[in-house]
């Protein structure tokens, strides 16, 4: 059985990863490294209860001894690194909790992983790989033409890119210097189930189901380029099996809209399937002041990926917005009780912060 250290895996995209390999692969093992801040959810894990397969442990990518420890004990074939602060508005209150966890975090498993590696056997340390989980935020802003490559230089506007373009150089430093097995992926926005309820997507939905002011920066033609979470899973999965060790691959979705046009869709979307007499939840859109350094657009160019491995994107926005919608229809309670933080006491009682759980 192949074993894998996944770090920040109850989080949006990692607990997507962890759900989707072990419902599709009966030969993985994972080991769950997650600090359950705010935005780690051990309910989105709930399905794996049970599960052998799946080892949760409660803690943080900080903290050495745990992290060499598991090393020691699991001898994992690969680590796949999600553990990060996300969310550019409480980079800006706030970015020193960044800097910890995304750069000194990145650096304290990179150095574990690293001793691991370099102690083990030829055909262990060959087939090793350590896959770190980064943004196109660290390209910057685009123009109203153009893409990202791997190529692009990085110039990053927020003390959240800042963090992610810090670790991102610290994984290229770890493969150049050591020749140590890295792999990097910068992803387009993500979307779908599970995701934290202060991301785009999720909080208009929720808003509008409520009735309540849908806020948007500016003018709202701000372009992200949007990706189905289980298309980056997907993707991920790949580079871990055929990526090239020091290469960086780029994800994308192919599906630029602006914030304005995302937040429309939604309001139409849910007045279908949740109509209300009299009432158009367009008419909640609210503009708000612009958030301080916001990138006016990115776009991915994922062609390394696709020539190279193979893997595109699978699933078009339209349908992957209703099934995010849906997803979230029949899972209030789920929002409910991240929204007022009820499931991590809950969940904790059951033992489940602990190793072996």
């Amino acid at each position: 059985m192949k074993t894998l250290l996944v770090t920040g895996g109850a989080g949006f995209i990692g607990g997507n990863f962890v759900l989707r390999l072990l419902g599709n692969e009966p030969d993985i093992r994972i080991i769950n490294l997650d600090a359950l801040t705010y935005a780690g959810n051990l309910d989105t894990l709930s399905s794996l209860d049970g599960d052998e397969r799946h080892v949760f442990v409660h803690g943080d990518i900080c903290d050495r001894e745990l992290v060499d420890g598991l090393l020691d004990r699991y001898q994992p074939q690969a680590i796949v690194n999600f553990a990060a602060e996300s969310h550019v508005d409480r980079s800006i209150e706030g970015p020193a909790v960044f800097v910890r966890t995304n750069v000194q975090g990145t650096l304290n498993l990179l150095e574990c992983a690293h001793r691991s590696w370099s102690r083990s056997s030829d055909e262990a340390s060959a087939g090793f790989r350590f896959l770190h989980v980064s943004t196109d935020e660290v390209y910057g802003s685009l123009g109203a033409e153009g893409l990202f490559k791997e190529s692009t230089a990085y110039a990053p506007n927020s003390p959240y890119a800042a963090s992610k373009a810090a670790a991102d150089h610290l994984v290229r430093a770890f493969h150049h210097t050591y020749g140590f097995p890295t792999l990097t992926t910068n992803c387009s926005n993500n979307y779908g189930p599970f995701q934290f309820p202060e991301k785009l997507i999720p909080l208009v939905i929720q808003n509008a189901l409520e009735w309540k002011p849908l806020p948007v920066y500016g003018d709202g033609q701000q372009v992200r380029d949007w990706l189905f979470v289980t298309d980056h899973v997907d993707a991920i999965r790949r580079v871990l099996e055929a990526g090239t060790p020091g290469r960086v691959y780029n994800v994308g979705g192919d599906s630029e809209r602006t914030n304005l046009q995302v937040v429309h869709a939604i309001c139409d979307q849910l007045d279908a399937k949740r109509p209300a007499a009299g009432k158009d939840r367009r008419s909640l859109v609210t503009h708000v002041q612009d958030r301080p350094g916001h990138d006016r657009r990115y776009a991915i160019d994922c062609s390394r990926l696709k020539n190279e491995l193979g893997w595109k994107p699978s699933v078009d926005f339209e349908t992957g917005l209703d099934q995010t919608i849906d997803w979230y229809l029949d899972n209030q309670q789920w929002s409910d009780r991240v929204r007022d933080g009820s499931y991590q006491g809950q969940r904790l009682g059951l033992g489940l912060e602990a190793e072996g759980a």
